[in-house]
């Protein structure tokens, strides 16, 4: 698909890109505010809106509220320079019920970043990148001994933080003496 001379290159395109992101992270927000608490309340637990329920009901939206939570809210910008944490991070503002007008202005300064990297630069790193790995059988080989590395690392992690994890000591609680009287 031939891209438009208009988004090609310059301010057409970055404004171009930051209205792409800036959408995408409003319906994030929008779908982490409402779609749980709607189909909680409707019931509705399948088919594509029970998925997306479960989805936003997950481990990955609620690592995003915990860490807007504990981090606060300087994430929020700072989550457009990520990739994979992004939608963690938004997806919990809106589980949060941040304030839609604090969300929004927060979510500004990380999407004129994201189109600004995108816009000058990063596409046509990405372009270059995939155009090397089609056409190097080696390429294709560093990049499954990369994504090998990356999985066997992040499993020797789980293995070692799960030996070493100390089971929490029961909680005590004062017994109440009862005198008869």
């Amino acid at each position: 698909m031939p891209i438009p001379d208009w988004a090609q290159s310059g301010p057409p395109l970055i404004a171009f890109l930051f209205v792409v992101v800036f959408s995408r992270a409003q319906g994030t927000y929008w779908l982490g505010r409402s779609v749980p608490a709607g189909l909680i309340r409707s019931g509705k637990r399948t088919g594509p809106l029970g998925k997306m329920a479960a989805w936003f009901q997950g481990p990955t939206p609620k690592k995003g509220a915990a860490l807007l939570e504990q981090k606060g809210i300087l994430l929020i910008p700072l989550c457009f320079l990520t990739v994979g944490l992004q939608t963690a991070i938004l997806a919990g503002a809106g589980l949060t019920q941040m304030r839609w007008k604090r969300f929004t202005l927060a979510a500004i300064p990380g999407c004129v970043a994201w189109a600004f990297l995108y816009g000058l630069g990063m596409l046509a790193v990405w372009k270059a990148a995939v155009s090397t790995i089609a056409g190097s059988p080696w390429a294709w080989v560093a990049l499954g001994a990369a994504v090998a590395i990356f999985f066997l690392i992040r499993q020797i992690r789980k293995v070692s933080s799960s030996k070493f994890e100390v089971e929490a000591a029961p909680e005590i609680s004062p017994r109440s003496s009862s005198k008869a009287n």
